[in-house]
């Protein structure tokens, strides 16, 4: 095998452990998921429990890594107004009638380390999922602070936790982080690199977007954040670039998009920055009218042009349970693409 990464997609890779061998660590990551959500609410369950006794609060400000998945939970259901703040610090009206929840890492930028600090300083009641020992943990302690402790930096488990405490406060609906491992365990299994390509989901996608530049659509809410999500691990792991975005924002480029020219080489036409699209489309189960239509609409300028349609599809569970299985399908995916373009091949020895 080449020890160089190229432009052209070489499937036998798939299926061959000198082709994903310098993947193995990204691929045991990702593997590994729901094991971490296990052993983040066993350590929360402590914490989580004390909640229930706790006020509502006035409104809820989610700051940190995931706040945007936790708002596509609770923001249908939430009692009290909530808001995501991406930016730094808080709303000028927070004050100690509110809850700030947050979600970070031990290497938490400086601007979320203010915001916290600022919900202490404020008198705000604060949820924070972060490790124990960290210089984020040191800004939030307090009296009005619940430490909800993290040890395996991952965010959408900490997220997962965090909505488990959001529940046991009222404030959002049940979350089953148990039954979310175990779909994480089922995708970890159907996606496992020994898993032969013509029964493995995630590399059937590889082989679809072989030569494609991925355009990734979600229609639902929790699908849409999933598709920007694996839009995002598409553009890390192979260097392409990656659109995720809504229907109307799709529909020209798949319109616009020439029909295939049968007699093209695609040795010499397939690496070029002119590469076609392919369309990723993750399918949630979600069966509003406005969703299934725009779903035809783009599927349907896709079969006009000639443009490869994958899926990505989990219509049972929760929705936390169908969005974790779409986003972890699709982070293999993006590994699998990378390991068929060699991009982890430097790493084989």
């Amino acid at each position: 095998m080449s020890s160089r990464p190229g432009t052209m997609f070489d499937d036998s890779w798939l299926d061959d452990r000198q082709g994903w061998r310098g993947a193995e660590p990204v691929l045991r990551r990702l593997a590994e998921a729901g094991a971490r959500l296990r052993r983040e609410t066993e350590d929360a369950l402590d914490p989580i429990r004390g909640l229930g006794d706790l006020p509502r609060p006035r409104a809820v400000i989610a700051a940190g890594s995931e706040a945007r998945f936790i708002r596509a939970i609770l923001e249908p259901v939430c009692p009290v107004p909530f808001v995501a703040w991406p930016a730094h610090g808080l709303p000028g009206w927070v004050g100690a009638l509110d809850l700030v929840v947050v979600m970070a890492s031990d290497a938490a930028p400086a601007s979320l380390i203010a915001s916290v600090h600022e919900a202490v300083r404020r008198g705000a009641q604060l949820v924070i999922a972060a490790p124990r020992p960290s210089l984020i943990a040191e800004h939030a302690m307090s009296s009005s602070t619940v430490l909800l402790p993290t040890a395996t930096a991952d965010p959408l488990a900490a997220a997962i936790v965090m909505l488990s405490a959001l529940h046991e406060m009222q404030l959002g609906p049940e979350v089953r982080p148990d039954l979310v491992a175990d779909a994480m365990d089922l995708v970890a299994e159907d996606c496992s690199p020994y898993a032969d390509v013509s029964l493995n989901p995630a590399k059937d996608i590889a082989l679809g977007l072989a030569d494609a530049q991925p355009l990734v659509w979600g229609g639902s809410v929790l699908a849409a954040r999933a598709s920007r999500r694996v839009a995002e691990a598409l553009r890390a792991a192979t260097g392409r670039p990656a659109l995720a975005a809504d229907a109307d924002a799709l529909s020209p480029v798949l319109e616009l998009t020439a029909p295939r020219d049968p007699f093209a080489d695609p040795f010499e036409d397939g690496g070029g920055a002119d590469r076609r699209p392919g369309l990723l489309v993750l399918e949630d189960g979600n069966g509003a009218e406005l969703i299934r239509a725009a779903r035809t609409r783009l599927t349907s300028a896709a079969e006009r042009n000639d443009v490869r349609v994958c899926v990505i599809e989990h219509a049972h569970g929760s929705d936390v349970e169908r969005y974790a299985t779409l986003l972890q399908t699709g982070m293999f995916a993006a590994v699998y693409l990378a390991v068929g373009l060699g991009r982890y091949a430097d790493l084989e020895n």
